[in-house]
């Protein structure tokens, strides 16, 4: 069975971006929803293995939807996504239950590797 993934940003051509990169490695795409209230939403719904979250959205940022979703499952493994100068909310996402992050723009090696490295966590 493949890994499925929530992929989670308010620029579509991004969310298009990292699902390529892991369609391309076997991943299925569960869901995509562009603000974090959607993005709890979609969870719950979806269930997915891993969930890749950006950090700035409307409503609802990316920090406050990893608390609401590790709330409620607290083993949820979610990847942050940032851009540059974002540093400080990056540690303020790892202190609210993230596992891990990456600084846009990537490059597909970065995402994947971190992808792996989340999964493999117990």
């Amino acid at each position: 069975m493949s890994t499925r993934v929530l992929i989670v940003d308010d620029a579509i051509f991004m969310r298009r971006m990292i699902a390529d990169i892991l369609k391309k490695e076997g991943f299925e795409i569960c869901g995509e929803a562009g603000t974090g209230a959607q993005a709890v939403t979609m969870f719950r719904e979806t269930q997915p293995d891993l969930v890749t979250m950006d950090i700035i959205m409307p409503d609802m940022s990316g920090i406050d939807a990893v608390r609401e979703i590790i709330k409620e499952y607290p083993n949820a493994k979610i990847l942050m996504v940032s851009a540059m100068g974002q540093q400080s909310l990056v540690v303020e996402a790892i202190q609210a239950g993230a596992k891990d992050f990456v600084v846009k723009p990537f490059q597909p090696s970065r995402v994947l590797e971190s992808v792996g490295r989340i999964l493999n966590m117990k």
